[in-house]
């Protein structure tokens, strides 16, 4: 069995061009798994049938995971089962009669046009470090980019003079992004007094730097991202992602249709992006029922 995930992690890596995170994911949901089966003495795919994965799922909603994290396992085995197919080390699919369970609609967290504009105008100083964050939370908000995304833009993702920055999402797939002005003009600030600062003559081809010249981590933007939320009076504790989704809903708010926001985010299924259609309808209901007479 461990060979076999081995491949098809070699295989995700390879040929489809899956982010590290991304293998992580399905590395962590097939060693589950792979647990569960030997546990009943199966160490070869070849003997994995329906009434084990049955008996699998049961076990995954006794221990109380949700449906949403199920469905994520499930999806993982799913593909690995294609994998196996495709490879001729099986000959059928146990999952083929096995459907994920119900998802619950989690709508995803956003903040307010006034919040935004309020962490986007917070005076952030005149260091290197704040030039180069004030351009980051722009960027963030101007593009909608995955905080994986913004992080691992080179120098020469953005081009300045046409107003875009291209960028790789999921699976290695290139898309175009347009910047607006005030995320082009802090741009050029952080590229022309701030990183030359923090690269002290060091080479760097990584957009996003930080104090020691190497390329700026997750979890150091995310820290600094929650300490400029708190300074701009938020009420939420910021993330990355609760930028993107603000993103998004602010666009369909102001009129933009869904198959144009779904290419900005880089969903492959216009199906993810739906889910902000039902938080601009909660947010119509509520206006209704403040604005209208008999709301």
């Amino acid at each position: 069995m461990d060979t076999e995930i081995d491949r098809f992690l070699s295989y995700l890596s390879i040929e489809k061009g899956l982010s590290h995170n991304t293998l992580l994911a399905y590395s962590r949901d097939l060693a589950h798994l792979r647990r569960f089966l030997e546990k009943r003495g199966i160490h070869q795919p070849d003997r994995i049938d329906k009434n084990t994965l049955s008996h699998f799922i049961e076990t995954m909603q006794k221990s109380g995971l949700v449906a949403n994290s199920i469905s994520r396992v499930l999806s993982a085995i799913r593909t690995f089962i294609k994998f196996l197919l495709m490879q001729g080390v099986i000959q059928d699919d146990p999952l083929a009669d096995i459907h994920s369970p119900m998802k619950g609609l989690h709508l995803p967290k956003t903040v307010s046009l006034v919040e935004v504009t309020s962490l986007l105008n917070l005076p952030k100083g005149e260091s290197p470090r704040a030039i180069r964050d004030d351009a980051m939370i722009e960027l963030l908000y101007a593009t909608g980019l995955r905080v994986s995304e913004l992080i691992h833009l080179m120098v020469s993702s953005v081009q300045m003079e046409s107003g875009y920055l291209i960028t790789y999402g999921k699976g290695a797939k290139e898309r175009m992004i347009p910047l607006g002005a005030c995320a082009i003009m802090k741009l050029k600030t952080y590229l022309l007094i701030a990183r030359p600062r923090l690269l002290k003559r060091r080479k760097s081809e990584t957009l996003f730097i930080s104090q020691q010249g190497r390329g700026m981590s997750r979890q150091a933007f995310w820290e600094q991202l929650k300490i400029y939320g708190r300074l701009a009076g938020l009420s939420v504790s910021l993330s990355p992602h609760m930028i993107r989704h603000s993103f998004a809903t602010h666009l369909l708010a102001g009129g933009a249709d869904l198959r144009s926001v779904q290419m900005l985010l880089g969903h492959a299924d216009i199906g993810t992006t739906q889910i902000y259609t039902h938080v601009e309808r909660d947010r119509l209901k509520q206006v209704h029922q403040q604005a209208h007479p008999r709301g």
